[in-house]
């Protein structure tokens, strides 16, 4: 199906008519992360219809954060997200955008509001405020410093710029309407005293905006003309509004609010996945069990797999839950196309061949990729010693060859791209434990069929033992074994897969990946989808997702 022949989702039918009617001149949209954790995948599907709205429509993304909380925000956050949008194939329009970069011009338009008799400083404290807030089913009531003149709260809040009020001690709130049946309507607070150095603009502000204040605003500024939020804004819609209308900026933006993507097995709550960092349950936030996008990168889950996955869904008006299958389909359908082939053996047994000459050295080829000329070949060097899985073996005669299709004393195995072999004998050291399989050749079977007489069981995958490379294996599972870990009693916590990493030693692989870079994917035949692990000076391989999903019913 063309672009043109998809149907359009309510957002592309709003900027559809703003065009038609002349009300809008350039699309303008705008991805807006506060920089207070690392992206996840929750974060992809908004940069896909924001920075992709703005591409269908030949207009422009703006990549702004939104800075207003010194207190929780941080450097390494701003770098890591602008290292994320990057490498899921955007770029924004102009220069990066900060919320701080407008911080003289929010406050002027927070005076402006006192001016009007539209902002007040309050002195209820954060307890007294709750109270006076009212309930979902109770009303509000007024401050008692609604009403104090326009020419005190401007003194007031030049002081609590100023550093000269102590934090808690004074609020800036926009007077709407404390009956309102919408809460955030309730006078809410515009400006919080913070005395805490931002990480761009130092000691200058000793107060900070809200993010409801900032949000509207900075939209104008940059004269965004879709501003498109997930759903849980929808509530904030109507301040987003009054804002806007009143007060004097230089453009007039509109809210939209669409479903965000929520999946199974996994938490996209910042706060929680900032709790798994800091508590030690995962290695960090690139820790490839998590659902960040650094993550899912380290993991060698292609930038491609999770766009294709994120335009498949549905940009609707309400929220829901997508099965982790549904992603997983892409990750596998991605790498199956594009993941180079090797082998690598992950529990290795030394198999000599005893009719092989010990001096002889043969490279074999093979594709890269069966169905990808383009992908070439590779070498693969054979020799009297191999090693192959210990779990491709067995002592077991009885074993049917519909069951076992692999290695069986007195039977026949092919190896991949090599010989057919037998296995004949084992050998065991003095715990009764086998150490090496004794078997042979059959001549002549290289890229040729089985003489008459001997019919092997199945394929097995293998590597020289003299020409292999050592490395490690990290084999990931679901973080949680629970669908719906933060929901129901207890904690999250309680739902986290302990077999959700495990760590194999002394694998074998080719040794052509010796100097595998990260990124890269590679499909271990047999075994699954794998990447060099770009934190690791070491060779270790991370197990991207398995060759089939084993979570089916």
């Amino acid at each position: 199906m063309t672009d043109s022949e998809k149907p359009t989702n309510f957002i592309q039918q709003i900027i559809n008519s703003d065009l038609e009617t002349g009300t809008v001149k350039q699309v303008i949209t705008r991805f807006p992360p506060e920089p207070n954790g690392y992206l996840h995948i929750g974060h992809a599907k908004s940069i896909c219809v924001n920075f992709g709205i703005a591409q269908q429509y030949g207009g422009g993304c703006n990549l702004r954060f939104d800075d207003t909380n010194p207190e929780k925000e941080d450097e390494e956050y701003v770098n890591a997200i602008i290292e994320d949008v990057r490498w899921l194939g955007f770029q924004w329009q102009g220069d990066i955008c900060y919320a701080s970069n407008y911080f003289d011009q929010l406050y002027s338009w927070a005076q402006y509001l006192v001016n009007q008799n539209l902002a007040y400083v309050c002195e209820l404290n954060a307890e007294d405020m709750r109270e006076y807030r009212g309930t979902l089913t109770e009303s509000g009531k007024n401050s008692p410093f609604r009403e104090r003149p326009a020419a005190d709260s401007l003194a007031l809040l030049e002081q609590m710029k100023n550093g000269e009020i102590d934090e808690g001690a004074m609020t800036l709130r926009a007077k709407i309407d404390m009956a309102s049946p919408n809460i955030n309507m309730r006078d809410p607070v515009i400006y919080r005293i913070k005395k805490m150095a931002h990480q761009r603009t130092g000691d200058k502000w000793n107060i900070y905006p809200s993010y409801d204040f900032a949000h509207g605003q900075e939209d104008a500024i940059e004269g965004v003309s879709h501003s498109i939020c997930t759903l849980e804004f929808a509530a904030n819609r109507p301040l987003y509004d009054w804002f806007v209308a009143n007060l004097p900026l230089p453009s007039t933006p509109h809210q939209y609010e669409f479903g965000r993507l929520n999946l199974n097995y996994t938490v996209t709550s910042k706060r929680k996945l900032k709790q798994l960092v800091e508590e030690q349950h995962v290695e960090g936030w690139d820790d490839p069990r998590m659902p960040t996008i650094s993550g899912l990168r380290r993991r060698g889950v292609s930038a491609t797999a999770i766009r294709e996955f994120c335009d498949s869904l549905a940009v609707a008006k309400t929220d829901g839950v997508v099965d982790m299958a549904q992603f997983e389909h892409f990750i596998r359908d991605d790498l199956n196309n594009n993941a180079r082939r090797a082998m690598c053996v992950l529990q290795p047994v030394l198999l000599t061949l005893s009719n092989y000459d010990k001096d002889k050295t043969e490279v074999f080829s093979a594709p890269g990729h069966p169905g990808r000329d383009d992908l070439g070949e590779r070498s693969l060097p054979f020799g009297r010693q191999i090693y192959i899985d210990r779990n491709d073996f067995s002592e077991d005669t009885t074993l049917s060859r519909k069951k076992f299709k692999r290695l069986v004393i007195g039977d026949y195995v092919r190896l991949r791209s090599a010989y057919i072999i037998r296995a004949d004998e084992v050998i065991r050291d003095s715990q009764g434990s086998i150490t090496e399989i004794v078997g042979s050749i059959v001549p002549d079977t290289v890229g040729q069929d089985a003489p008459e007489g001997i019919r092997p069981r199945g394929v097995i995958h293998w590597v020289s033992a003299a020409d292999s490379a050592d490395c490690t294996v990290k084999i990931y599972d679901r973080l949680f074994s629970q669908a719906a870990p933060d929901s129901g009693e207890g904690s999250f916590l309680d739902h986290i897969n302990p077999d959700s990493l495990k760590l194999l030693g002394g694998c074998k692989v080719e040794k052509g990946l010796a100097n595998a870079v990260a990124g890269d994917h590679y499909q271990f035949e047999r075994e699954g989808y794998f990447t060099r692990d770009s934190q690791s000076t070491d060779l270790v391989f991370n197990c991207t997702i398995g060759l089939r999903d084993n979570w089916k019913a």
